[in-house]
């Protein structure tokens, strides 16, 4: 059974697979360039760095003796990143040999930055015209709250508490990977990737759903680099202040509404004007997947006899957990419950992986046992993966079978029939038996007709 896999990018890649044009427009803005900056490999940013103030190119023979014999693969690597996003661009002197130069918005921008600062396009609002700021504490409750219910409305729209009011651009998004289309009196139901997205980190989850909402601008009339210029800056804006609303652009107001439906922002009504508050998810935008410290604290202890205890209130996680596990009983702070071949089988059938199971367990290890190596007891990791590839030795084929035949001679027409078609699947020269694939099923009757 093929297995469906969702790649998160991060926002560098997405930025690095824009056309040249549109690359060159995003570097514009001195915050664009810095956040470029920092998600570059080590190496890379050194370049940038001794490079910022070189006017000519630098042949790629003299920037390899800039490291040890050893850091060759890191240059490479340091070299393709830098190409990819273009800041720097590759020229042939007249000698043809390869040399490098700095994109001149670029360096432009970052000279000017380094010299003199940058300043957002927007400041922050005074108290007196915010009616009530909300606490660092407040924002991150909000922000997980708005997550969770967006993810239990992918799971199930009636499970959701409270109503949403996701836009219509927003279910769109989802619709394109996560949800099947719905026909006319049926709610939209999860695809196998929609399964395996609810297992992904909230990072990964959160650069997949912006992936989908930026490449699908261009259906709302919109452009990407404009849309990836303001969710970039806005990863530069202070956590927990209020921006004016007054400030923005038109698409960066239709993009705010969609935002706060997913816990980036909060969105309030002023004294005199409405304003935006980013959370920790929108100041999060710049990070990299790697960044652990953005990680929640665990809440899954797994025992050796598949007994599962999840530390959680959540509704959220129970529902996650129902995916591959039978939630026996729940108590207001635990769930208890317990991994089954039967229950496996049913994530299976949903495309989920054992091994996504398995990287999901240990990420939400509670830190009682996330010090511990294995996080996950070895033998339930193993029957997982052992029930998995007995699961995927069998594949199953709608076929037919054709028996009592009248006569040799027509036994064997009809094998001959489906052969030719690449259809035969079984035969029993003796007792005139064959199984053929279900899709030749019609062609195969119409045969017989046509022999009688």
């Amino acid at each position: 059974m093929p297995q469906v896999r969702i790649v998160a990018r991060n926002f560098m890649d997405m930025v690095a697979a824009l056309p040249a044009a549109k690359l060159d427009k995003l570097y514009d803005s001195s915050f664009i360039c810095e956040a470029v900056l920092r998600s570059l490999p080590p190496l890379a940013k050194k370049y940038v760095l001794q490079m910022l103030f070189v006017d000519f190119p630098m042949t790629a023979k003299s920037m390899e003796e800039w490291v040890l014999p050893d850091g060759i693969s890191k240059h490479k690597v340091a070299i393709d990143r830098l190409l990819q996003l273009r800041v720097f661009i590759e020229v042939t002197d007249r000698k043809k040999e390869p040399s490098y130069k700095m994109n001149q918005k670029f360096q432009s921008n970052m000279q000017k930055y380094l010299i003199s600062g940058g300043t957002l396009p927007r400041e922050a609002m005074t108290l007196n015209a915010v009616v009530r700021l909300p606490s660092v504490e407040e924002l991150d409750t909000y922000a997980l709250e708005q997550w969770e219910c967006f993810l239990l409305q992918l799971i199930n729209s009636s499970q959701v508490e409270k109503p949403t009011s996701f836009s219509s651009s927003m279910m769109r998004a989802f619709q394109r990977g996560l949800l099947s289309s719905s026909r006319d009196n049926e709610a939209p139901r999860l695809t196998e990737s929609g399964f395996q997205f609810l297992l992904m980190e909230t990072n990964a989850q959160l650069w997949y759903i912006i992936r989908e909402y930026i490449s699908s601008a261009e259906e709302r009339g919109m452009d990407p680099t404009d849309l990836i210029s303001f969710l970039l800056e806005l990863s530069f804006h202070t956590l927990g202040q209020a921006y004016s609303a007054n400030t923005l652009t038109e698409v960066q107001r239709l993009a705010i509404k969609d935002l706060a439906d997913l816990g980036l922002v909060k969105y309030q009504q002023g004294r005199k004007e409405g304003c935006f508050i980013p959370t920790k998810l929108a100041t999060n935008l710049s990070v990299t997947l790697s960044d652990a410290s953005s990680r929640k604290e665990g809440f899954v202890v797994i025992e050796t006899n598949f007994r599962m205890y999840a530390y959680s209130s959540s509704r959220l996680h129970c529902e996650i957990l129902r995916l591959f596990a039978r939630i026996e009983y729940q108590l207001p702070n635990l769930l208890v419950g317990a991994i089954t071949k039967e229950s496996l089988y049913n994530a299976f059938e949903n495309g989920i992986t054992a091994d996504q199971i398995v990287s999901f367990l240990q990420q939400n290890a509670h830190p009682r046992v996330a010090e511990k190596t294995p996080a996950v007891p070895e033998n339930v990791t193993d029957q997982m993966r052992l029930w998995e590839n007995d699961r995927n030795r069998v594949d199953m084929t709608p076929s037919h079978l054709y028996e009592d035949f009248p006569s040799k001679d027509l036994f064997e027409a009809c094998c001959d029939f489906a052969r030719d078609y690449g259809c035969l699947l079984w035969e029993d020269t003796k007792k005139m038996r064959l199984i053929v694939k279900g899709e030749l099923h019609q062609q195969m009757r119409d045969f017989l007709r046509g022999q009688r």
